[in-house]
Order: C-alpha cells, then structure tokens, then sequence
C-alpha cells in the first residue's frame, strides 16, 4: 500500500491552504505550485516547496498540465491533489498523472470523464438507480425530435449545454416557437464557452431547491453518504452560500435519498470525494448532476459529521479503506458556510487589490477557509472568492446567530467584499426561517435594487 511523503497541490488560494494544512496534519511535505501572480500567496509561503509553473493566465499555469506534471517530477512529489476547479475534473490530467507513476487524489479517470458529459452523466444515473429529470435521453440536434420530446414532457422546457456549467448555453423555453431559435442560440453558445455545441433538453421545474449529497467511496464497491447540503441560495447559477442539513428535508429523506446514492457509487466503484446534485421540488428529487471532486462548500459536511474530508481523499488513495462505514456516521448540529468574494456587494463587478486591514473572527465553532493577510494583493485574474466563513451550531438558529456575530467581527479593508450582502440575507425574515429556493435570491436582490 503507497504511503504518500510528498503532495502536490495543484491549485490556488484557499483550496490550496486547505490541503496544506491537512498533509502538514498527516506528516506528508507539501509542494505549491503557483503563477507569478501568486508568489506571496499564503499556501505558497506555507509549503515546504514551491515551483512557479508560468505567467498569471490560468491557461499557461493552473491549466499548464506539462509544466505541473514537471514540477511534480522536478520536486519528487509522489502524489497530486487537484483541489477544485482547474485540472480536477479534468479526465486526461488524471490519466496522465497515473501514467507517470504518481497517485492521482481523486477518482478514477473512466468516473471523471463519465459524469463529467452532462448526458453520458444522466444516462449513467439513470443505469444506477438515480431519479432523473424528465428530457431527452440524450443530444438532440433534430428540431422535430426537439418538438416532440417537449411535446411529451410539457413546456416550460430547458436547453442544456452538455458539456457546460455556471449557466453558459442553457435557455429556458416557454412557448413551441421558440424551440428552434433557443436551441440554435444555445448550441452557439456551448460552442463558444466549452467547444462544444452539444445541447440536451430537460423538463424545466417551476420553483425548486438545489440540494447535493455528499458521497465517498474507496474504489472497491464501498460508498457512504455523508448527507445533504442546501445550496439553493444562487445568484447567475453560482452559490452565495450553503448550509447542511437542509432546513426542508426530513431524516426519512436524507435517509432514503443517502442510501440510493451510496449504493449508486458502490455500484460504480467509485473512489473518493463526489457530489451527487439534485433539484427537489415538492417531495421529490431530480439528478441534474455529479461533481467527480471536492467542493467548496464541503467544511459545512465536515461540522456536522466531524470527518476530515481531505484527509479521508488522502488515505483512499493511498489504498486504505473507509474510516467510517454508513452506521458510523452521525450528523449532529447545523452548519452554514458564507462565500465571502472581493466583489461589489450591489454590482458584483470584481474588486481586486491590496488588502490593508484582515481581521478574522474567531470563537467557538467558527472556521475561516482563507489565504488573506494584510498587505496581500487580490489578483483581478482568477475566482473573486477570498475566504468563506463557516459556523457551526446545535441548532440552525443557533447558527444563525453565530454568523451574525462573526459577520460583524470580520475586517477585510482595501477591496470591497460580499460582506454586507450576507449581514443583509441574515435579517431577512424568509431566509431565518429557511423558505428559500434557486430563484428566491435574485428576486430578492431585484427587490433591494441590485
């Protein structure tokens, strides 16, 4: 069984400090790999070892696979984390990682490329047992199959990129003629944001939540579930902030709906960190898709089940297997993790540069994920997130006032932050009693004039 000495991170920021932390915890020396515009980077200072791997564009280094397979090689690295984001669902990075002997910490290349496919993903949740969204089985590009199949599913529809994210090539169509122009325009744009024009068509629901299971597997047919995350608060498709478990779903759910998945992934034999996304609409949950990585917002599962998640996609690559078995697991509490991003609160136009004040709160059960310090200079070419803050609590509206209080003790001067946005969300009545769905924050942003 290989024992990891020397890790890799192939990614920037918080991520990147958070896998730092976690290998310095396990004994294994870490190795940052950064851009010229990172080189006063927090993980960068921290590691034991740092490369530089190319000019600020992430295409010439973040997504330079050639030069971060060399820094790998150069340094002696025997094993590489991807983070999120970047190279980690990226299936050839994987492959080639393997192929030169290194431990890829994540799953299997077959497993990323798979439900990395928006339609091959859907077909393959339908093969294991997911429920799925009523829509096609699979591309269309004839107009009259494209009629026929909204015909039978009923409008509203949704055109969706199949290789696409983040709300690029996906157009919501609610009259017959429409059909045709919505498709044309969302192929053009999948085309234009992935290089790919392949679209896919969905039943188009009203008014849901986006919840996400959290599963592992050891990559031998074992898989547990680790709950349920809520992340239904989304502005353009992205998450503004997340909480677990989710204020609407019931312990019969999260037990029913967690089993379904975990047996999913045993079947599949997949290995590591995934995220099985579902919309939940009146009692029932629809698989949109799988993240085949760790997510962003995964501290919120480790409050609330006390399991290091980055540890644990550690030791399953390295061959061991599970630390817990499904009976193991025990949620207890409420967790809710802010996205805190150098933007305009009101705008969300970015707002990089120096950081001259950063306090952090702290307290009991508070967690700050961030790379900020004074004198640090947010870089205008990467992901406006710089810290998320995460509470914890017995009770979600113990939570809630936890967050309050440690959103009133945060100090980030220098670059305008999301701070006030969620001091704002906190004295809203419907959000306090957890009466929220994907569209509820930007009708309610719409309300505030932003």
């Amino acid at each position: 069984m290989p024992q990891i000495k020397k890790l890799l991170i192939a990614n920037r920021g918080e991520i990147a400090l958070r896998i730092h932390r976690a290998c310095h915890e396990m004994g294994i020396k870490t190795v940052a790999v950064h851009s010229t515009a990172d080189a006063d980077a927090m993980h960068v200072r921290l590691a034991d070892e740092a490369i530089c791997i190319g000019p600020p564009s992430a295409v010439d280094s973040y997504l330079n696979i050639p030069n971060i397979i060399s820094a790998a090689e150069i340094s002696g690295a025997d094993a590489i984390h991807p983070g999120y984001g970047f190279l980690s669902e990226n299936a050839q990075f994987a492959e080639i990682v393997e192929l030169h002997n290194i431990l890829f910490v994540g799953p299997k290349p077959e497993h990323i490329r798979t439900m990395g496919d928006k339609v091959q993903a859907k077909r393959t949740a339908g093969a294991l047992g997911l429920p799925l969204v009523p829509g096609s089985d699979g591309a269309i590009s004839d107009i009259a199959e494209a009629k026929r199949i909204a015909e039978d599913i009923g409008y509203p529809v949704i055109i969706k990129a199949a290789s696409g994210g983040g709300g690029r090539g996906m157009k919501v169509v609610n009259d017959p003629d429409d059909l045709e122009t919505q498709m044309q325009q969302a192929g053009s744009e999948a085309k234009a944001a992935f290089g790919d024009a392949t679209v896919y068509m969905e039943k188009y629901l009203g008014n849901p939540r986006h919840i996400e299971f959290q599963i592992f597997g050891d990559g031998e047919g074992n898989a547990i579930h680790l709950g349920e995350r809520d992340c239904s608060l989304q502005r353009r498709h992205q998450k503004v902030l997340e909480e677990a478990p989710s204020p609407i779903i019931t312990a019969e759910e999260r037990e029913r709906m967690g089993g379904i998945v975990a047996k999913a992934m045993a079947d599949m034999g997949y290995r590591g960190a995934g995220t099985i996304e579902f919309l939940w609409e009146a009692g029932e949950f629809y698989f949109i898709e799988m993240n085949t990585r760790l997510q962003v917002e995964h501290p919120v599962t480790e409050m609330i089940t006390g399991l290091d998640l980055v540890r644990e996609q550690i030791r399953v690559a390295e061959g061991h297997p599970l630390t817990l078995r499904q009976e193991d697991v025990q949620f207890r509490g409420h967790a809710i993790e802010c996205r805190i991003n150098a933007e305009d609160p009101r705008t969300f136009a970015p707002s990089p540069g120096l950081v001259k004040v950063y306090h952090a709160p702290g307290g009991m059960h508070v967690r700050v994920d961030s790379g900020l310090y004074a004198g640090y200079r947010v870089p205008p070419y990467y992901d406006s997130m710089i810290a998320k803050l995460i509470v914890y609590g017995t009770t979600r509206q113990g939570a809630l006032r936890r967050l309050r209080r440690a959103l009133e003790e945060m100090v980030i001067e220098g670059v305008t932050t999301t701070i006030p946005l969620h001091r704002a969300l906190l004295d809203d009545p419907e959000f306090q009693e957890g009466a929220y769905t994907i569209k509820w924050l930007e009708e309610w942003l719409a309300k505030q004039g932003a």
